[in-house]
């Protein structure tokens, strides 16, 4: 997307600047812009579907996988079933996971119209706003990222908490990461504490389940009955 657009805005900035005196090159890139939003709006619009329910289902093996292995070393052995709690965690986590992919063109594409309007009102030159673009580009780029990661967080905690529930599961103990470089000293504290999966810890004033706070990686051990 941001290759296309920086390729069609350099084309269409520099058509801009050939254009008769009576035109306007505000509203010939205003025009150029919106053709090239419809199109990559369309275009996530169309894909965002396919992979959030790729993704969810990736994110539901994987914790089944997890939780089907830890039950194994216990020597437990349990058949998983889709259940209705699984279920909606499921299709939450599909949802919210394309309202998030459609909304990274929206946001870039919107502060990409806002630089070009400000390059023609204010007579900057092409290599200016190529500059800018690329500098949004990066922006956008480590927002996706930090989509993706917080996402694969929060849809594992939702899964397995909806998954081990269903087992009679009920409780587990925080696991922190020690992965950030700067860790919530809360949750750090957390290490090896027991919670309810129903509700998580009680950190910062408010509930909170492991993996479900932006950026955090922590994990739980499920407190399975009879072995604890």
């Amino acid at each position: 997307m941001n290759d296309s657009v920086v390729y069609w805005l350099k084309a269409n900035y520099r058509a801009s600047g050939a254009m008769a005196m009576d035109a306007s090159p505000a509203v010939f890139m205003r025009d150029a812009m919106k053709k090239l939003a419809k199109r990559w709006q369309k275009r996530f619009d169309d894909v965002a579907a396919k992979l959030a329910d790729r993704f969810a289902g990736q994110a539901q093996k994987n914790s089944d996988v997890s939780l089907y292995n830890a039950l194994e070393t216990a020597g437990m052995t349990v058949q998983f079933k889709m259940t209705p709690a699984m279920n909606n965690a499921l299709q939450a986590t599909i949802t919210e996971n394309v309202n998030l992919i459609t909304s990274i063109p929206e946001q870039y594409l919107t502060q990409v119209e806002t630089l070009v309007m400000q390059s023609v009102s204010r007579g900057r030159d092409l290599s200016t706003l190529t500059d800018e673009l690329q500098h949004r580009y990066g922006v956008t780029r480590r927002r996706a990222a930090l989509i993706a990661r917080d996402q694969n967080n929060k849809a594992t905690a939702v899964m397995q908490t909806a998954r081990q529930q269903s087992l009679g599961i009920t409780e587990g103990i925080w696991r922190h990461s020690h992965a950030g470089k700067e860790p919530r000293q809360s949750h750090v504290k957390a290490d090896g504490k027991k919670f309810d999966l129903s509700k998580g810890l009680y950190l910062d004033g408010k509930w909170t389940l492991p993996g479900e706070e932006i950026n955090c990686r922590c994990t739980w051990s499920p407190v399975i009955p009879g072995l604890h």
